[in-house]
C-alpha cells in the first residue's frame, strides 16, 4: 500500500492535469470504440501498449482472459449473470461498440496452471475456485492444444454454430518457437472468440455485420503486440512494416472505405 500511495502522489505531480483535461473533453458522455477482455496479470497494461486515452475502450480483466461460452444459457434456461456476458451486453447492445478484442499474453500464469492440471489431473483441488474456473472454461482450449502438439503446425478449425460467419482456421506457432504453454495461450485467445460468438444476444449484430471480434497476444518479455490475421491464419506482429497489411485486412473486414469507418480513420482502434 505504501507503494500505491506514493504512486498517487507521483500521478498528481505528473499526469493528473492531462487526464483531467481528457475527462473534461468527454464529460459524462464517453463513447468507447472497443471492448477488450484481457488477463488480470500485473504485467498486462493494455491502455499503455495501445496508447488508449480516457474513454477509448472498455476493459474487462480476469484470470486467463476467458469468456465462458453460452452453451448453458438461452431463452429456455438460466440467464447468465457472470461479468463477461454482462460486459458484452453493456458494451455491444447498449453501448453500440463494434469491436471486441481478446488479448492474451506469454507466460500467462492461468494458462500455465491449466497446462499443469491437464498434465497432472490429480493436482486438481476441488475447493479451489481457480481450478474450477480453468477446468470449466479451458477444456476446449486444451483439446485444441493436444491436436496442435500431435499434428504439428497444421490448421486448427475454430467453428461457431451460432454465427458461422465467425468460423476460421488458425496455424499456431508455425515455426515451433514457443513453449507449449504459450501455444496454449494463443489458442485460448482464439477459443474465446468462438465463445463470444456463441452468445445468442450477439447473433443479430454478427448477421448485420456490425460487430467484429479480434484476437491479440502480447509478449511480456519483448514488449511486442501480435494480432491474429484471419486471412493469414496466424498471429502477426504489429510493427511498422506489417501495419499497412493489417490495416488493409481490417478495412476489408469492416467492408467500408477508410474514410467511412471513423473507428479507424480517427486512430481509435488497433487493427484486427
Amino acid at each position: 500500500m505504501q507503494r500505491i500511495l506514493r504512486g498517487v502522489i507521483q500521478y498528481r505531480q505528473t499526469v493528473r492535469k492531462e487526464l483531467v483535461e481528457q475527462f473534461n473533453q468527454i464529460k459524462d458522455n464517453p463513447q468507447p470504440k472497443a471492448l477488450m477482455f484481457t488477463c488480470m496479470d500485473s504485467r498486462m497494461l493494455p491502455t499503455r501498449f495501445t496508447q488508449a486515452k480516457v474513454g477509448d475502450i472498455f476493459v474487462v480483466r480476469n484470470a486467463g482472459n476467458m469468456i465462458p461460452d453460452a452453451c448453458n444459457y438461452g431463452h429456455s434456461s438460466e440467464v447468465s449473470c457472470t461479468t463477461e456476458p454482462a460486459a458484452l451486453e453493456l458494451a455491444v447492445k447498449r453501448g453500440g461498440v463494434k469491436h471486441v478484442i481478446v488479448c492474451g499474453h506469454s507466460d500467462c500464469k492461468a494458462m500455465n496452471m491449466l497446462f499443469g492440471l491437464h498434465s497432472c489431473p490429480s493436482a486438481f483441488d476441488h475447493s479451489s475456485p481457480m481450478d474450477h474456473w480453468l477446468r470449466k472454461n479451458g477444456h476446449r482450449t486444451m483439446k485444441k492444444l493436444n491436436e496442435r502438439l500431435y499434428k504439428g503446425p497444421q490448421p486448427l478449425k475454430f467453428d461457431s454454430e451460432i454465427a458461422p460467419s465467425q468460423s476460421f482456421e488458425a496455424i499456431i506457432d508455425p515455426f515451433d518457437r514457443l513453449k507449449a504453454e504459450d501455444k496454449l495461450s494463443q489458442i485460448n485467445v482464439l477459443q474465446q472468440l468462438i465463445n463470444i460468438s456463441s452468445h445468442e444476444s450477439l447473433r443479430e449484430a454478427f448477421e448485420k455485420g456490425t460487430l467484429y471480434i479480434h484476437g491479440m497476444w502480447f509478449d511480456v518479455y519483448k514488449g511486442e503486440d501480435y494480432l491474429f490475421s484471419k486471412e493469414k491464419r496466424q498471429f502477426v506482429i504489429i510493427k511498422e512494416d506489417t501495419l499497412d497489411g493489417l490495416m488493409d485486412e481490417l478495412h476489408r473486414r469492416c467492408d467500408v472505405p477508410l474514410g467511412q469507418c471513423p473507428d479507424i480513420a480517427e486512430g481509435h482502434f488497433t487493427p484486427g
